[in-house]
């Protein structure tokens, strides 16, 4: 029923489409869908390179025998354990009881502690190899890129490196699967938004995994969501996109996030948002936070370099949904941003306070005075805001570096 999609010579991809699902992890809206990414090694022994979500597992079946048929798979290899990869296990290991699963220490402790299996394990540790006959699998720990037990498995001879999360992306593979047969560009900001919302807060662990693998040639990353990465101009800019990412540089361009009652506060945005245009920042990215969902908002912090977050005072402490966004930013470890605030209040403020203690635990540079309006707007709010606009705009345009508050 299903032709076997070859990534290389013996290697083949066995992964599903989720269309169905809204949010992932119940959190990230999913407008695209998402891909689960699984793969199988052809050799003197059968491998297959992690699984999906349950509710595919039949249709993960098919697509197994559309390449093995009513061969047994020797290995499971499980380089990430989060139920999205590793929910069929106990569904595979029920059609092929002799299978044995291939992970680390951590990955055999949860292994148990998720699906009780505990037999026909194969431990590995950092840069262990394993024959399959033709050719041999390299296993290379990568701890925290996201979780602790997470790992990475290459294909010495075809140059192919199993990367688990990694590189992925939010979106379905329509159709295509190798970035050769689809628009690769259609998947960057997607891969952007998923790094920040799943991977941002583990720029370290990212950067000790790319070092790690800077001396590995690479053919192909094959990740569990997304797109096969087999062009050379492609790899090259994933992984880039990745170390700039983990480092916290960005690129040229501005995020206004403000929540707003009855329109004050939004005001305070526009006039801020037209100075910065009218200095030279053509990337201007407004986000009313009742509207903007986090997700999209967090990509957006991640791409630009320069963030100003505006709220009116709600029960004597920011609006809700401006708490919930710096809570998510402090929870991903944002550095290196230019960085402005503003806020409104009617009979007693609770902005500058809160957004100053926000700006101080975070390695930002704070731009300008910060623009607090009491009740309505008048002239020297108007001024204010006109300068953080202006002030955000010199420091974008220059080419400066971020000065972190000392």
């Amino acid at each position: 029923m299903y032709k076997p999609i070859e990534v290389t010579e013996d290697i083949f991809y066995v992964g599903v489409n989720d269309r169905t699902k809204h949010l992932f992890e119940s959190l990230w809206p999913l407008p695209q869908g998402v891909s689960y990414n699984s793969y199988i090694i052809k050799d003197e022994k059968t491998v297959l390179i992690d699984t999906v979500d349950i509710c595919y597992s039949d249709l993960f079946m098919r697509k197994i025998r559309s390449v093995s048929g009513d061969n047994p798979i020797d290995y499971l290899v499980v380089n990430h354990m989060e139920p999205d990869h590793s929910g069929s296990i106990e569904f595979l290991v029920s059609k092929y009881p002799d299978i044995q699963i291939v992970g680390n220490k951590r990955t055999l402790e949860m292994l148990k502690g998720f699906y009780g299996i505990a037999d026909n394990v194969v431990e590995v540790k950092d840069m262990d190899e394993m024959s399959l006959g033709k050719y041999t699998l390299q296993f290379y720990m990568t701890p925290m890129v996201h979780w602790p037990e997470t790992m990475m498995t290459y294909v010495r001879e075809t140059r192919t490196l199993f990367s688990a999360d990694a590189f992925g992306t939010f979106g379905t593979l329509d159709g295509g699967v190798l970035d050769r047969q689809l628009c690769p560009e259609r998947y960057r900001d997607e891969m952007i938004r998923y790094y920040s919302n799943i991977v941002g807060k583990f720029g370290s662990p990212v950067q000790t995994a790319l070092k790690k693998l800077a001396n590995v040639g690479i053919d192909a990353i094959c990740s569990t969501h997304g797109p096969v990465w087999t062009i050379p101009e492609n790899i090259a800019g994933v992984i880039a996109l990745y170390d700039r990412l983990s480092r916290y540089d960005a690129e040229e361009g501005l995020v206004i996030a403000y929540g707003s009652m009855y329109g004050h506060t939004e005001e305070l945005a526009e006039i801020i948002a037209g100075e910065a245009a009218e200095n030279g920042v053509k990337s201007i990215m407004m986000h009313n936070v009742s509207k903007s969902h986090e997700s999209d908002i967090l990509r957006d912090a991640f791409k630009y370099k320069g963030l100003i977050i505006g709220s009116p005072t709600y029960n004597n402490k920011l609006y809700p949904a401006v708490d919930a966004l710096i809570s998510a930013l402090q929870n991903r470890n944002l550095k290196n941003r230019f960085f402005g605030y503003f806020g409104s209040f009617t009979w007693a403020d609770a902005t500058a306070r809160q957004f100053e203690v926000f700006a101080e635990a975070m390695e930002f540079e704070l731009v300008s005075e910060p623009v607090i309006m009491k009740q309505a707007m008048l002239a020297d709010v108007v001024g204010k805001a006109r300068n953080l606009g202006r002030t955000m705009a010199q420091k974008l345009t220059s080419g400066t570096e971020v000065v972190q508050q000392v």
